[in-house]
């Protein structure tokens, strides 16, 4: 699984940074990584240089193989809180789609349920 980290203008990309939020999405995303080619994370400081109550923002967008993309938003007062609430949103999302996956293939794999005919010589009960 490769993890990509993009920042607005507005945050420093420092290498600690980008290092931590892999750290956080890889430890996240350990159990389904065999299922991800990519997460791509995007951090925005949605105020700038002013505060905020809620404007750190971070988006994911994870790509499952042979499935479209998965993406999720977060927005909160801290990059921490950020990332870690869009780290469960993509986990929960992909943990959802791959279980859905699973039900498919499990029905799909069950055999049908033989009709029963009663034979044309029986009596009808009374």
């Amino acid at each position: 699984m490769q993890i990509q980290i993009n920042t607005d203008r507005h945050i420093e990309g420092h290498e600690r940074l980008t290092t931590w939020a892999s750290g956080v999405v890889e430890q996240a995303l350990s159990r389904v990584s065999d299922r991800i080619t990519r997460v791509v994370v995007h951090l925005s400081d949605e105020n700038a240089d002013k505060s905020g109550r809620h404007d750190q923002q971070c988006t994911m967008e994870a790509r499952l193989e042979g499935r479209q993309p998965v993406a999720v938003t977060h927005q909160a007062a801290s990059m921490d809180q950020a990332v870690k609430g869009a780290t469960e949103k993509l986990t929960g999302a992909i943990e959802s789609i791959i279980g859905r996956q699973r039900d498919q293939r499990r029905r799909q794999a069950e055999p049908l349920p033989q009709e029963t005919t009663p034979p044309e010589d029986a009596t009808p009960p009374e």
